[in-house]
Order: structure tokens, then sequence, then C-alpha cells
């Protein structure tokens, strides 16, 4: 119980720490702030690993139901090569090439969408309807059309992506006012100077916020695709064997790597919306 204790102790010291340094004037010290943005998630951080370690540790609770971090950390440590075949498989196969597909074509599909109100008007509701589809009765049949290996774990993955790539780079291109677009016509802009020069900066903010969502969609579709179906590795797979093995800290160390993964994918692409828009006010501002 000493141990519950400490950790409850600690969290609470964590609180207080973070609540002063967020209430810190960084105004005039952009450094101090960028040290405080980095320095308030890694405390955080901490403080749920001791209060995990807390809790396991203090109530004894069994590692089949919830192992401490020590005991995951040991198990990526131990199956580094399983863990990196697994990722090759599930990452930079299957969630890589559908995510680039996924996007790719419902970026293009959006200009094409733009350019024609028939398809405007016939292709979104059903776009909505296809988004609406759960995945877990679109990657079975994508399994049965394209095989076992990671093509149709790709093919969920562009399932997935397509439309909240093509819903927000619609609504990115919309967002140019029409003011904005009776200047562009006074310059007697063509519809593609117009969309390089003035719709895609506009909607770039909306198309970084689809490329983001879709960083972890990708990751979850991939990894739920391969419970339908799957040559003997990748991490679905492995995940869905050790639960049935009960080998509970080998399913976390999946986890943990996924976990990196997709919030590594996700921040990359958010350090490039902040070099892309740095015109935007929510950047320059410092709130995203």
């Amino acid at each position: 119980m000493s141990i519950v204790i400490g950790a409850i102790l600690f969290w609470a010291f964590a609180w207080w720490l973070n609540q002063r340094l967020v209430s810190i004037d960084t105004s005039t010290r952009p450094h101090m702030a960028k040290a405080i943005n980095l320095g308030v998630p890694v405390i955080f951080g901490i403080t749920l690993l001791v209060l995990w370690v807390g809790i396991t540790r203090g109530f004894e609770i069994p590692q089949v139901l919830l192992p401490p971090p020590s005991a995951i950390w040991e198990r990526i440590i131990n199956s580094i090569p399983i863990l990196w075949v697994d990722f090759k498989q599930t990452i930079l196969k299957a969630v890589f090439a559908g995510y680039i597909l996924g996007c790719g074509s419902g970026f293009i599909v959006a200009l094409a969408i733009d350019r024609s109100p028939f398809l405007q008007n016939g292709l979104l509701p059903l776009g909505n309807f296809v988004s609406a589809l759960p995945i877990i009765g679109v990657a079975p049949i994508m399994v049965m059309w394209f095989g076992f290996d990671w093509h149709s774990k790709a093919a969920v993955v562009v399932v997935m992506t397509f439309f909240p790539m093509l819903v927000n780079t619609i609504q990115g291109l919309a967002a140019a006012n029409q003011m904005e677009r009776d200047l562009m016509r006074t310059y007697a802009s063509s519809w593609w100077q117009t969309l390089i020069k003035l719709r895609l900066p506009t909607a770039a903010p909306f198309i970084f916020n689809a490329l983001k969502i879709n960083s972890t969609l990708a990751l979850i579709g991939a990894i739920v695709a391969e419970f339908f179906g799957t040559p003997i590795v990748g991490m679905g797979f492995r995940i869905s064997t050790e639960v049935g093995r009960m080998n509970v800290d080998m399913v976390w160390a999946e986890i943990a790597v996924a976990a990196l993964a997709g919030s590594t994918s996700y921040g990359g692409i958010a350090l490039i919306e902040r070099a892309v828009t740095f015109w935007h006010p929510s950047i320059r501002s410092g709130r995203t």
C-alpha cells in the first residue's frame, strides 16, 4: 500500500508542478514557452507511468490482467526481431501504401467534384454512406477480394482514409470567400491559377487536418483488418494470437509500438503543417 500512497503523492506533486508551469507568463520568452510546452506532456506521461506502477504493484494485480511497465519494456527489448517484422508488415507495407493511395485519391476526387456539380450532387451522398460502413464489415470483404497478404489491409486503409480527405478537401476549397474569388477574376485568373494561388492555400489547414486524422485511422484499420486473415506476421495477427496464449505483455508491447508509430506520424505531419501554413492565425498565435 505504501507504493500506492507514494504514487498518489507523486501525482499530486506533478499536478502542482504543471499548474505552476502553465501559469508562467511566456509572452516575451518564446524559448521558455517551447520548453514548457514540451515539459508539461513529459511530466504528465511520467506521472501516468508512476501511477501505473503504483496500482499494479500496490494492489498486486496479476500480469495477465495488467502487466507493469517494466514487464512491457522487458518484453519489447527481448522481442525486437519479432516486433520489427510485424512493424514492417503492418506499418511499412499496409499502412504506408494505403495511406498514400487513400489520401491521394481522396484529394484528386475532391478536385474533380469541385469542378463538376454533377459529381458533387451524386458522389458526396454516396461517400457519406460508404464512410459510415463499419470496418469489421469491410475488412473480411477486402480479405476475400485481395487475399491474405498486406494488399487487403492496404485496401481497408484506402477505404478508411479516402472519405475524410475527400470531405475535408471539399470544405477547404469552399473556404475562400467570395470577395477573394472576385479579386482573382478581376486579374483574369484561370481556374487553375485561382486553385493554386488562392484556394489550395486556404484549404491547407483542412487538408492537413485530414492527414492527421488519417494517420491514426490508417493504423487502426490495418491492425483490425489483420484480425480477419493474414500471414503469420503483422501487429494485428500478433495481438490476436498472443491474447489467446495469455501473453498479455506481448500484446502491450505491440500496442506500445503502434502507439509510438501513430504518435510519431501525427507529430511529423503537425510539424510539416506548421512549416507550410505558417501564415495561418492559429499557427502564428501558437495555439496548435
